[in-house]
C-alpha cells in the first residue's frame, strides 16, 4: 500500500497568503492584521499594521486557530456556538480561546488540512472575503 505525501504549508505559501489578504484589504480601503498557522498550530506568518485596531492582531490569530481546530471557516460556525447549537460549550473544552466570527479559513492541499489563515480589522464578512481570496491564491 502506498501513500501520497501532502506538501506542508511553507513559509513562501504563508507569505503569499499574507500578501494577498493584505492587498485585498487595501483595495477595499481596510487595514487588517493577518495570521497564518501551519497544521500544528505554529505561527508561520503574521502582519499587524500600526493603523489597524490594536486587538486586530489577537483577533486574526484566534480566528486562524479556530479555523484550524475545527477545520471549517469561522463564518460557517457562528450558528453552531449559539445557545442550543452544536458547539455551544466547545470554547471551554479547549486550552485556547476560540473566536467564532468570520475571517478564519482553513487551508487545504490535496484534500488535507495543512494550515489556516485569520484576518482581523475589517467587518466580519470583509475579513472572511480577504481570507478566502488569499486561500484561492494558493490554488
Amino acid at each position: 500500500m502506498s501513500t501520497t505525501a501532502v506538501a506542508p504549508l511553507t513559509i513562501e505559501d504563508a507569505e503569499l497568503l499574507v500578501a494577498t489578504a493584505r492587498r485585498a484589504a487595501e483595495d477595499a480601503g481596510v487595514t487588517v492584521s493577518v495570521t497564518v498557522l501551519d497544521a500544528g498550530g505554529h505561527l508561520l506568518a503574521f502582519r499587524r499594521d500600526d493603523r489597524a485596531v490594536l486587538i486586530s492582531g489577537e483577533t486574526s490569530t484566534r480566528k486562524a486557530y479556530t479555523a484550524l481546530q475545527l477545520n471549517a471557516p469561522t463564518a460557517d460556525l457562528v450558528d453552531a456556538v449559539q445557545p442550543g447549537g452544536l458547539f455551544h460549550t466547545l470554547p471551554t473544552a479547549l486550552d485556547r480561546p476560540l473566536l467564532f466570527i468570520a475571517g478564519g479559513v482553513p487551508v487545504h492541499r490535496d484534500g488535507r488540512l495543512i494550515g489556516s489563515i485569520g484576518v482581523g480589522g475589517g467587518a466580519p464578512q470583509q475579513d472572511h472575503g480577504f481570507a478566502t481570496t488569499a486561500v484561492r491564491a494558493l490554488a
